[in-house]
């Protein structure tokens, strides 16, 4: 299935541009500033407030339509719902693992081997509420795979495959095998190459649409700040 507008601009840091739409799903490209529903935490505009009515499904009402979510400060590509069948569909394709989601991130050092899974369960950190930590409080099952593209003097280039999604999932298994991402200080990563966030970006997503069993699959090129940063990377390991 192709994207509804491939000439779309990237998302701005706050925006988010739908890169697919019908009458039961939408795919969005969100911006990594944009929070995706709200929380006592937040209160600012999120991707549900600015989506409005084309959300449905669910017991939520504070996140209608939502089936997974991407961090503040991830940027890339996520499904959402537009009516109730079609959410209960998505989240059980989910649970069942049938929804492929697949992230390119930037991780400090260099990694022993090329391939990997690191399969650690993960709840809430025990003294810092915001942190999420392996063997936390409730932990749950978390399984994620990674393969090193491009090995650079001071990182690796890794494209990450979810097994499981829980919340900061990623982040916080690269930092529990001591290769945090660059730029994510809330895992102790190293903030290089003017990187305000994480390098984090949710590249590909593929599922069977629930409705007409076609094989659903986008891609989203990385937005400028990561695309510059991994530039700059890639100009250090030269020198």
């Amino acid at each position: 299935m192709e994207p509804e507008d491939r000439q779309n601009p990237e998302p701005g840091p706050r925006g988010f541009r739908i890169v697919f739409s019908d009458e039961y799903l939408a795919v969005i490209d969100k911006g990594w500033d944009l929070v995706v529903h709200p929380a006592p935490s937040y209160e600012g505009e999120t991707l549900v407030d600015l989506l409005g009515e084309q959300l449905a499904g669910g017991d939520d009402a504070e996140r209608p339509g939502i089936v997974h979510r991407l961090d503040r400060g991830t940027s890339g590509l996520m499904v959402v719902a537009r009516e109730e069948e079609t959410h209960a569909d998505l989240q059980r394709m989910i649970r069942d693992r049938k929804v492929s989601r697949i992230y390119t991130a930037l991780a400090d050092g260099r990694f022993r081997s090329r391939t990997g899974t690191i399969d650690a369960p993960v709840g809430r950190a025990s003294r810092k509420r915001h942190r999420m930590a392996v063997n936390g409080a409730a932990s749950r099952e978390a399984v994620t795979h990674f393969e090193v593209v491009e090995a650079l003097r001071r990182e690796s280039l890794l494209e990450v495959k979810l097994e499981t999604g829980r919340t900061h999932q990623i982040r916080v298994h690269m930092e529990a095998i001591g290769h945090p991402l660059v730029g994510d200080h809330v895992y102790n990563g190293p903030v290089r190459y003017g990187l305000t966030r994480q390098f984090l970006h949710s590249a590909r997503l593929g599922f069977p649409h629930p409705r007409t069993g076609e094989q659903m699959s986008f891609t989203a090129p990385l937005p400028e700040d990561l695309a510059t940063a991994l530039e700059s990377a890639r100009k250090a390991d030269s020198l």
